[in-house]
């Protein structure tokens, strides 16, 4: 995990980094999140110009938002659904075939509260090939969603998934295999 922001007030971010954050959010409200479903290449492209890495294939909802595009790596034939939350202040890993429903919050950040200061921590998330991820489910930081594994709607997500397995609840755990 990385650790940043030494006190509860300053933040972590460089003033050019902030107004590369706000052109990103304007370009996206302006160009992108009122297109409609057929006009995913552009939203696409919009995306790689921001510095996504994009596979072949993928479809990204207009309504998704994205918190920093040059963290996201998609594969091929993936899909982010309606209002998915990426907030990847870390690398978020999404391999090919994935499928993230609708309303589902990926975080790559959160704070360290065994400190008096509340750091911000960031860890990656990789959710590996074929994987599912439901309806409103939260998945939390560092974890690594296995390959053809099933994440259940709703449920909080807070240790890695093996492969092939489904998980549901809060904190989720295991169903099946």
């Amino acid at each position: 995990m990385i650790l940043y922001q030494p006190t509860r007030v300053s933040s972590p971010w460089t003033f050019t980094y902030r107004c590369r954050l706000l052109i990103w959010g304007s370009v996206w409200t302006l160009f992108c999140s009122w297109t409609p479903k057929p006009f995913n290449p552009w939203r696409l492209f919009v995306l790689r110009l921001f510095g996504a890495q994009i596979g072949h294939g993928v479809f990204v909802h207009q309504r998704a938002r994205i918190a920093h595009p040059w963290n996201l790596r998609m594969g091929d034939g993936s899909c982010l659904g309606d209002c998915t939350q990426v907030y990847n202040l870390a690398l978020t890993d999404i391999h090919s075939g994935v499928t993230v429903a609708q309303e589902a919050y990926l975080c790559t950040a959160s704070h360290d509260f065994l400190q008096l200061a509340l750091p911000l921590t960031l860890a990656p998330i990789v959710i590996e090939q074929d994987a599912f991820i439901g309806a409103r489910a939260f998945l939390l930081p560092g974890i690594t969603i296995g390959r053809g594994a099933v994440i259940g709607a709703c449920s909080v997500v807070s240790r890695s998934v093996p492969p092939h397995q489904t998980v549901v609840g809060n904190p989720a755990r295991i169903l099946r295999q």
